[in-house]
């Protein structure tokens, strides 16, 4: 009953909405506290250890995470529920049941003046919201005294004891996130009471890296999907997705449900590119638009030694290289492929040979070309490519389409490994040169990239952050317009120094403490949010943490369906009057 109460009065808050004026955000923030209803006051605490709510409404009404605000004459705070507790005036009434010792009306008051549900809340941002609108001169001097218009920050200071509490209505939600259909504005999901549209900004996301985490089966790809999606429709970045499983580019079906699953390249016909790795490849049935093959002079030096873990290379590995280079330049891969690996050093043409002539350990020589055998045989890498398949990628990225190479058959770590790194370092150089000629000469700015890395840890842990062009694009190349979206299902094995560079994180449930303090380290209220984290449900809720968003909040994320693109699709085609009509604003 409760519940259905408070949707009653939060349709009566949108609806005030409709008539206030878009541009006065204080205003808006105004009616929603008219029309929303408090659900408690403010009985202690502090920024430290956290708000202490006392409940006025039925403890079942607020859920751990519910985004709440707090009014506070002529400012307002927004924080969010981080615990729940019952707490009682004296141990004894919570001990001892009245209803059986009293009459129940009796009871019931009795209940209610001893016994209480209590919220912790986190503070998170606070707004000035001016005097009350109904004393319209106190107002208007006040909105003549602003320099610029009100806008959220940091929290700095606490509201007094008795501020009144309630569930953020629909008009907070925007006034902190966005309004849905915005410039920018991307709804990913819905707060969990009350279905409230939540909405992440797109050119603030891209503005550095991000991370999409959570356990095996959480949802990851679909989340994924729907924020590629978002990007491509708005149209002001290009994307090169790194489709390890062969689920974003071409459209498929659900393990889970059988239903089918539309793929980008399918919805974004001429926008999106699927390419496939190797010749004749196909990807779940579909022909790719081309084939990329790695002509043998594309690899470098540096790839093979990012190789290290995964082929066991010895120490003495760079040394070999380095020879291999100076004897042979470019074609060293092709020659030392060319060599036999068994012989003595007489036998011209044996890898003891070429060792001996150039002054190299034999055995070190010997083992490095065994080891490479599994590199030299794989299909993808030809003497010479038919095209150049490198250069015609970065040439997509560069003109705004969205490319998603698919690995086909080819899903080992060394084939993700390999061919990952040769074609980043490719595009790293490629956008360093366009940013370094935009600076110089002020003509073409470079078009924004975002790399969407899946298995994100084979790639950036400890031992291969150091190695890969990636943990180079995470810290240092935002500022070359190129930044990285890691999907990963164990967060604690990437590299701390490279996650402390991924600005915005949404996190699907995740079930081990290590990967839960990994998607934490580096943010305010970390302690606060690590059970809210561990406690999402397995399924369509993530925590939306970090610089893209304003502030915390676990929402119900959007599904990826039918619907889902019908509104996609429209964002483009209707007002942003028309859509805040429709979305009761």
């Amino acid at each position: 009953m409760a519940q259905s109460t408070h949707s009653k009065q939060s349709a009566a808050s949108d609806q005030t909405l409709m008539n206030a004026d878009p541009r006065n955000v204080s205003g808006e923030a105004r009616a929603s506290s008219i029309e929303t209803p408090a659900i408690g006051y403010i009985v202690g605490g502090g920024l430290k250890e956290n708000l202490r709510v006392r409940l006025t409404v039925p403890g079942q009404t607020v859920q751990e995470g519910a985004f709440v605000v707090v009014e506070s004459g002529d400012w307002r705070f927004y924080g969010l529920v981080t615990d729940i507790r019952l707490g009682a005036t004296d141990p004894r009434f919570a001990d001892e049941r009245s209803s059986g010792r009293l009459p129940p009306r009796l009871a019931d008051m009795l209940v209610g003046q001893t016994v209480y549900t209590e919220l912790e809340v986190l503070p998170a941002l606070m707004l000035e919201v001016g005097p009350d609108p109904r004393d319209a001169r106190a107002y208007e001097e006040w909105r003549a005294s602003l320099e610029s218009e009100p806008r959220p920050l940091p929290v700095k200071t606490i509201p007094p004891h008795q501020a009144p509490v309630r569930l953020a209505s629909a008009g907070d939600v925007a006034e902190i996130f966005g309004r849905p259909g915005e410039k920018g504005a991307f709804t990913i999901g819905y707060t969990r009471e009350q279905g409230h549209p939540v909405s992440v900004n797109l050119e603030r996301l891209v503005q550095r890296s991000s991370g999409v985490f959570g356990a095996t089966g959480t949802g990851k790809s679909f989340l994924t999907r729907l924020l590629l999606a978002g990007l491509i429709q708005a149209g002001r970045v290009s994307l090169l997705v790194f489709d390890m499983h062969n689920e974003y580019g071409p459209d498929s079906t659900s393990s889970d449900t059988g239903e089918a699953v539309a793929g980008l390249r399918g919805k974004f016909p001429g926008r999106v590119s699927m390419v496939g790795l190797g010749r004749d490849t196909s990807i779940l049935g579909q022909t790719p638009d081309f084939h990329l093959e790695l002509s043998e002079d594309d690899i470098a030096p540096e790839d093979i030694e990012m190789l290290t873990r995964e082929l066991n290379l010895k120490e003495t590995t760079p040394t070999v290289l380095e020879a291999l280079i100076h004897s042979y330049h470019r074609n060293w891969f092709h020659e030392f492929k060319a060599l036999r690996g068994s012989g003595s050093a007489d036998e011209e043409g044996t890898v003891a040979w070429w060792a001996t002539q150039n002054g190299v350990n034999v055995a070190a020589a010997e083992g490095l070309h065994g080891k490479l055998n599994r590199v030299f045989n794989r299909e993808y890498i030809v003497s010479q490519a038919a095209g150049d398949g490198l250069t015609h990628i970065v040439r997509l990225l560069k003109d705004g389409k969205h490319v998603v190479l698919s690995f086909g058959d080819h899903e080992s770590d060394l084939d993700y490994l390999l061919v990952t790194n040769v074609l980043t370092r490719r595009i790293r150089a490629a956008w360093v040169e366009m940013t370094e000629a935009y600076h110089r000469e002020r003509k073409v700015e470079p078009r924004p990239l975002v790399i969407v890395l899946e298995e994100a840890h084979k790639l950036l842990n400890r031992e291969m952050a150091g190695q890969t062009a990636f943990s180079v694009i995470a810290r240092e190349l935002r500022k070359y317009y190129v930044t990285l979206l890691v999907v990963d299902q164990r967060p604690s094995q990437i590299y701390d120094e490279v996650m402390s560079q991924l600005g915005t994180r949404i996190s699907g449930w995740l079930g081990d403490e290590a990967d839960i303090q990994a998607v934490l380290s580096g943010l305010a209220g970390r302690d606060a949010l690590r059970g809210m984290l561990a406690r999402l449900q397995p399924k369509e809720e993530v925590l939306l943490l970090g610089w893209g968003v304003p502030m915390p909040l676990p929402v119900r994320s959007r599904r990826y369906d039918a619907r889902f693109w019908e509104e996609l699709k429209g964002v483009g085609k209707k007002g942003e009057s028309q859509i805040l009509k429709e979305l009761g604003f």
